[in-house]
């Protein structure tokens, strides 16, 4: 029988459930989860009375494999068990004299390491020894198609919701970064009038500084429909701001947008539904808009401006005679407009 996916969520219900592993590896490129387990493993696995003489955190950089082992080896004083919590397990040297503790772990003892940007090779014998007796629970960079769910997510947990715009226009401004998202999204949280209504794009604005008519997520809209004077004022309005609106966030969204664009010819279904399903869109409400720019370019323009971002792309990173940054947007909005 095949062994069950270490999840975030099938974590979480083991501690609510007391029924432990013994060691815990918690690691990947994403520390947002990382960081919200270990949080969870200290507040949660001992009673406040008990981490007194219970709970002890090590870091990476300043212990060695031999301290931890023997802090596991401990028993508990007055309680059920102690809680080891390892942060920095990155910068640990010798993990392999780790596997003789695994192989006869403390039953008392709940040891977590928190390994952060990076993994621990599953190849060496300590990780398949972890995974014999323990959880090895990697946190992946969420994908930016999985963001605005995280978004609504976050704010259901707190007992809200959020506009869909406000939402996207989070995601567009502030990317995969899930911590200081998260640290946004408790600002929006805090500045929400007492009420039913959800989190709107004027809160955004008024909260996070994205302007509601001038961010990436209008900018793609103006483009879908052609609107030249629009996307033009958006253009000109981030090359004003390049620090909040730099290349290198604004190009990744347009080859995104135009990409998915060009797949949108090919689905077999064209309708809401159909488009969503194939471009793996979260809502059908996601694929009006590449039905709409589907009125307004065509498959052979829409390969010439995919060309175009790689070429503008390029540029922005000092290739080509005289390159720079300024105005280039602007031409690229042009070639894409005309």
């Amino acid at each position: 029988m095949a062994k069950q996916e270490v999840t975030y969520d099938s974590i979480i219900r083991e501690i609510n459930s007391k029924q432990f592993a013994p060691v815990y590896y918690l690691m990947g490129d994403e520390s947002y989860y990382i960081d919200k387990l270990s949080d969870y493993f200290a507040e949660h696995v001992l009673a406040e009375e008990e981490r007194g003489f219970n709970q002890m955190v090590l870091y990476g950089q300043d212990t060695d494999m031999g301290t931890i082992v023997a802090s596991a080896k401990r028993y508990p004083m007055m309680a059920e068990r102690q809680l080891v919590i390892v942060k920095e397990a990155q910068n640990l040297r010798n993990m392999d004299e780790l596997v003789y503790y695994l192989q006869k772990p403390q039953p008392t003892t709940v040891l977590v390491f928190c390994h952060k940007y990076g993994t621990l090779d599953r190849r060496k014998k300590v990780a398949a020894e972890i995974d014999k007796v323990g959880r090895i629970f990697e946190s992946k960079k969420l994908k930016d198609a999985m963001l605005p769910t995280f978004v609504s997510n976050y704010v259901k947990a707190k007992g809200t919701a959020i506009d869909v715009k406000a939402a996207s226009m989070m995601v567009e401004c502030i990317g995969a970064d899930l911590n200081r998202m998260a640290s946004e999204l408790d600002k929006l949280l805090i500045a929400k009038p007492k009420n039913d209504d959800p989190i709107t794009p004027e809160l955004v604005e008024q909260c996070v500084g994205i302007s509601k008519d001038y961010n990436l997520f209008e900018l793609r809209a103006a483009l879908a429909v052609k609107d030249v004077v629009k996307a033009n004022t958006i253009a000109q309005c981030m090359e004003d701001n390049k620090k909040t609106f730099p290349m290198q966030m604004v190009l990744p969204t347009l080859f995104g947008f135009y990409s998915n664009l060009m797949m949108a010819y090919y689905a077999p279904d064209k309708s809401d539904n159909g488009v969503a399903a194939y471009l793996d869109l979260r809502s059908p409400w996601m694929a009006k808009e590449y039905q709409t720019a589907m009125r307004y370019y065509s498959a052979r323009k829409v390969m010439y401006i995919i060309s175009d971002i790689r070429r503008y792309d390029a540029l922005s990173k000092g290739y080509g005679a005289n390159a720079t940054d300024k105005g280039l947007l602007r031409e690229l909005i042009y070639h894409i407009l005309h």
